[in-house]
């Protein structure tokens, strides 16, 4: 399972790339989304403009904890992993992943995760991760970008 995530603008594209990533639900910058390896070709169309990689239970576990929502922007607790047949986050993270779940089996949850940018920006937006940029494959590596998009929301918010 790869957790893709857009990372820059498509306006003035080219119309298969943004039918690609309009297929893949990116339609704003910092939206994360699961897609089976199935679908590499339209990672691969897209690949200019999203960067990709595998992500682990655990931080999958972490971003339906965090950034998971059902209809109406509920979020994701105890009560409704109940409802919808999952005994814990870790189970439900499990399922995704193995591909026992699909995302879009499950009722009214968002196949989309609305993430914030990333702690201390995005290297660049026009090179490739392999050149100090931000586009393309990462391979494992994205899990450590999913933690700094996750801090990120952090910085924000008072503590009072």
């Amino acid at each position: 399972m790869y957790a893709v995530i857009k990372v820059r603008g498509s306006n003035h594209t080219e119309v298969g790339i943004r039918r690609a990533l309009l297929e893949m639900r990116l339609d704003r910058i910092n939206h994360l989304v699961l897609v089976p390896e199935t679908e590499i070709g339209q990672i691969k169309k897209a690949k200019d403009y999203i960067t990709w990689g595998e992500v682990d239970p655990e931080h999958l576990t972490r971003l339906i904890q965090e950034k998971g929502r059902m209809s109406g922007e509920k979020k994701i607790d105890s009560m409704t992993l109940k409802e919808l047949g999952f005994g814990s986050f870790e189970e439900m993270a499990e399922k995704i992943i193995n591909g026992g779940v699909r995302m879009k089996d499950i009722p009214n949850f968002k196949p989309v995760f609305r993430m914030n940018p990333p702690r201390k920006g995005y290297r660049s937006t026009k090179r490739t991760f392999d050149f100090k940029g931000a586009l393309g494959y990462r391979g494992a590596e994205i899990n450590s970008l999913i933690d700094s998009m996750l801090e990120g929301g952090e910085l924000g918010k008072r503590k009072d």
